[in-house]
């Protein structure tokens, strides 16, 4: 009996039901450039969510407070002029001022992590990093990930709108 109703529960896997959440949530970014998003889950229970986008209180990149978005620089460069949290950064900071300890944790990326944002994710006590899409996935910050004892693993699990009725969005 109970194997039966397995075969019917169509209900995605924990990564796949985190990293969906993650999509969802980078849709909050204020960005004008790209949207990332991060998704910190504790004993599969989401404690902080982030985003990447201009500081509290600061006018949103997408109107124009960014200068190196609002500029003409190139994919990856002048990244000392961006005024943008990273989606990593903001999760630990939200746990932080919550005061919700990030210990032993699971962070859910839509981007893999920079190297500044992996020193974070190390120091904040995060033990596992899963992200979904690699864009400049440095071997200096997979190492250092993995010397600071942090897990990491390409998402592999189902996509939303494999989930969705007719399989699109």
């Amino acid at each position: 009996m109970a194997e039966e109703a397995h075969n019917h529960d169509r209900r995605p896997d924990w990564d796949s039901y985190f990293m969906m959440i993650a999509h969802v949530v980078k849709l909050r970014s204020n960005c004008s450039r790209r949207m990332v998003a991060a998704v910190i889950v504790k004993d599969r229970r989401i404690i902080a969510t982030g985003y990447n986008g201009t500081p509290r209180g600061v006018r949103n990149c997408f109107d124009g407070r960014c200068p190196r978005c609002a500029g003409t620089a190139p994919s990856g460069s002048n990244l000392d002029e961006c005024i943008c949290s990273h989606a990593e950064e903001n999760a630990i900071v939200q746990s932080a001022y919550h005061g919700i300890s990030t210990k032993d944790a699971t962070i859910y990326v839509t981007l893999n992590p920079c190297l500044t944002c992996a020193k974070m994710i190390i120091n904040s006590g995060i033990r596992e990093v899963v992200y979904d899409e690699e864009y400049r996935f440095s071997a200096q910050t997979k190492e250092l990930l993995e010397e600071g004892g942090v897990i990491c693993r390409k998402f592999s699990g189902i996509r939303l709108d494999a989930m969705l009725p007719g399989g699109r969005p």
